[in-house]
């Protein structure tokens, strides 16, 4: 305990809270260490080993060309933008498992018009194809 004289007169009393503050803080970092951590249980479905591989894919890709003009081919041939969906869904509707669809191969000239590409992505997309991949020139 501190004495001092204050403008009073009399002697002024003040506790000295810096032990008490000292022992406050090493028992909350005791229960913060004592304490468990609580967990949360993340599901994951973890591949099953098999020691057989899986069967390589039959399909063959489909190469999509859309040149500066906006003209389509389908493997060579000349498509028209509203057909395109529907030979998609086609080919898509000829495989139960997605997995087991063709890769969609899209080769666009370096003059040719987005809007052009994003119709066909999104025909593909409506149409039920997964596998879709670009050429790398």
């Amino acid at each position: 305990m501190a004495f001092s004289t204050g403008n009073s007169g009399g002697p002024m009393v003040d506790m000295n809270v810096t032990p008490l503050v000292d022992v406050m803080l090493v028992l909350l970092i005791i229960f913060m260490v004592t304490m468990p951590p609580t967990t949360y249980p993340i599901g994951v479905d973890l591949p099953i080993p098999t020691t057989n591989p899986p069967p390589p894919t039959k399909a063959e890709p489909i190469t999509l060309k859309i040149d500066a003009g906006g003209n389509i081919t389908w493997n060579g041939t000349p498509v028209q933008l509203g057909n395109l969906r529907d030979q998609m869904q086609i080919e898509a509707d000829r495989y139960n498992d997605p997995k087991e669809q063709p890769v969609i191969q899209i080769d666009t000239d370096d003059s040719a018009e987005y809007e052009v590409l994003a119709k066909v992505l999104a025909a593909a997309k409506n149409a039920g194809m997964v596998k879709i991949g670009f050429v790398e020139k």
